[in-house]
């Protein structure tokens, strides 16, 4: 969310009229929530209030109005008040003399990114799913009395403003959609970080049933991603207060996710940091961080005013999450919290999903970004065509910022360049964006010949760069073994859980999602022997007649195998290339080795 703040914003004498909202766990146990809120000095006869459609950061429809009941409303005398109901999100209220409190019941079992979840062990709140809103009062000031647990030795982790107590503020609605609470036993660990002669705290608040020493070791690894960060931009965003704060969730009951917001972020997974979960999650504290800047601050025009009440679509998410996406292990890689190899190997698997989908004949990356209302932890029952359709916009966005990235080192510039001339330009002033912002851009840093041909080429279009020169440049073999047969994707045990990419054999030969495979060339299939390791005795272009089922009926049909499509990536040492001095120093300049 992009909000100005101002010098004095937060002094006691400038907060004004404020609404106040108080939150209680008494039902923690039933997943419940108690939840007030006063609405002084209104004007108009019909009072609305509402819960959001949408939550920042998502640009998917979530209808948290599902789980409010219990709702009532009254006068400042405590008299109820008449409530009509014209839409599923929305509660307009009359016969109020000036002010109206309300109060619901909220029930909330999902701990991630987008939901709200409470029990005994926490209240996980995404203000959004939890808070309800006025429309009419936007821009008034928030007060929020969090009435955390005692008995469960429960404390507050948030971006707002502290004013005393249990008592925390936020300047205006926007900022409060933006702002999630933690309330749990947590730890915390922070440390300092000066950039343009200001010192900022960065705060690590964690709920974990592991132990400090754990919590030490991956506060290390934060550390440096943080300082590494940096470094790409020159500086750190003015976080407001001089304060950010991770809100990690390393629980059993917690769902995977991460999600940015301007001065914090949240952070979630079932594994605690003994079973895996430190290094499986330690790239998502990088890509978040690094939406401090890009997406935060570096704010797509499209996306503002954020709406609370609709989707959000941009065409940019390709640059907004793609790109955060690119830097995320790179930064790992530079970090020294992986290793070069561990890193390149890091990269195979999304340039074999966005280079052999056949998804690019139907959308360039901006049509891509285009689909994240339909896909960003969107729900619907009825099938889709995703295999054939659609690809992320966070690995077509990294892909092609490896691209970006290689191409510009070839002429002796670098992405971080790049990305520091958008922050000086857009971020620190959080000027909105647009994409013919981003390509004159890139036509001003490295010469409009270049700019042009890579938009015009990779983001207007869906061309492939040339990936094989790029990567030698670097040291890195892109290869793919010509001998290997290939039937299609999404095969498990012998059933196809997918739809068959366009193009492949499974495809041609009109087999259909959940089709069962029995039998290749007379041999039986069964859980030893399965479709890969038949189709491996195999070369390409050999006809095979596959026997399969599909609503109970046998069918049988005759398929040539075509050349399997993926790729694989090496250091050129581990092939026994010789590397060179140059292409050493072009490496090690690119993962600052």
């Amino acid at each position: 969310m992009r909000i100005f703040i101002v010098a004095l914003f937060f002094t006691l004498t400038s907060l004004g009229q404020s609404n106040t909202y108080t939150i209680a766990f008494p039902n923690a146990v039933q997943h419940e929530a108690e939840i007030s809120a006063t609405f002084p000095d209104i004007k108009e006869q019909k009072f609305s209030v509402r819960m959001s459609r949408t939550s920042p950061g998502r640009y998917a429809i979530h209808e948290f109005a599902k789980n409010v009941y219990n709702f009532t409303a009254k006068d400042s005398q405590g008299k109820p008040l008449k409530i009509t109901r014209t839409n599923p999100y929305q509660w307009d209220i009359t016969g109020h003399d000036g002010t109206v409190s309300i109060s619901y019941t909220l029930f909330a079992d999902r701990a991630d990114g987008t939901y709200s979840q409470i029990d005994l062990t926490h209240a996980h709140l995404n203000i959004p799913a939890t808070f309800m809103y006025a429309p009419s009062m936007t821009e008034r000031s928030i007060e929020i009395d969090i009435q955390a647990r005692k008995d469960l030795k429960w404390r507050v982790a948030t971006q707002l403003k502290h004013l005393k107590n249990t008592t925390y503020y936020a300047p205006n609605f926007a900022y409060f959609m933006d702002s999630p609470i933690e309330v749990s036993n947590h730890q915390v660990r922070s440390f300092e970080v000066t950039s343009n002669a200001k010192k900022y705290t960065i705060n690590f608040a964690l709920h974990h049933a592991g132990t400090k020493a754990e919590f030490d070791a991956y506060f290390e690894k934060v550390k440096k991603i943080v300082l590494k960060q940096k470094e790409v931009f020159g500086e750190l965003p003015d976080f407001d207060f001089n304060e950010y704060t991770f809100l990690g969730c390393y629980i059993a009951n917690a769902s995977r996710d991460g999600m940015e917001h301007r001065n914090s972020t949240i952070l979630t997974n079932p594994l605690a940091l003994a079973d895996g979960g430190a290094q499986k999650n330690i790239g998502t504290v990088s890509h978040e961080f690094f939406h401090s800047w890009n997406v935060e601050r570096i704010r797509p025009k499209s996306l503002e005013p954020f709406n609370f009440e609709e989707a959000n679509m941009s065409g940019e998410l390709w640059f907004a999450e793609g790109f955060t996406s690119y830097y995320t292990n790179l930064i790992l890689c530079r970090a020294k919290i992986i290793t070069p190899k561990e890193y390149v190997q890091s990269i195979i698997r999304i340039y074999n999903h966005v280079w052999n989908s056949p998804a690019r004949q139907y959308f360039n990356p901006i049509e891509m970004s285009y689909q994240a209302p339909f896909v960003d932890a969107a729900t619907s029952i009825d099938p889709v065509n995703r295999e054939n359709m659609f690809i992320s916009y966070y690995s077509y966005g990294s892909i092609l910022g490896l691209a970006l990235d290689l191409s510009l080192r070839e002429k002796g510039l670098h992405l971080d360049d790049y990305m520091k001339l958008i922050w000086d330009t857009y971020g620190k002033s959080e000027k909105l964006y647009t994409i013919t912002d981003l390509h004159y851009s890139l036509n001003q840093y490295a010469g409009k010949d270049f700019g042009d041909h890579f938009f015009n080429q990779y983001i207007y279009k869906s061309a492939t760069p040339d990936y094989k020169r790029l990567l030698a440049f670097m040291g890195i073999s892109l290869t793919q073994d010509t001998h290997l047969a290939y039937l299609g994707n999404g095969i498990s045990e012998n059933t196809l859980t997918e739809n068959p990419k366009k193009g492949t054999p499974l495809y041609r030969a009109g087999l259909n999602k959940n089709d069962i495979i029995i039998a290749i060339d007379q041999q039986k299939l069964d859980d030893e022997i399965t479709v890969a390791s038949i189709i491996q005795q195999y070369k390409p272009k050999d006809v095979i007649n596959l026997t399969y089922q599909r609503f109970g009926k046998e069918h049988q049909v005759n398929i040539t195998l075509d050349t399997n499509p993926t790729y694989t990536l090496s250091l050129f040492e581990d092939d026994n290339i010789k590397v060179r001095k140059a292409i050493r120093n072009n490496r090690n300049a690119w993962l600052h080795q």
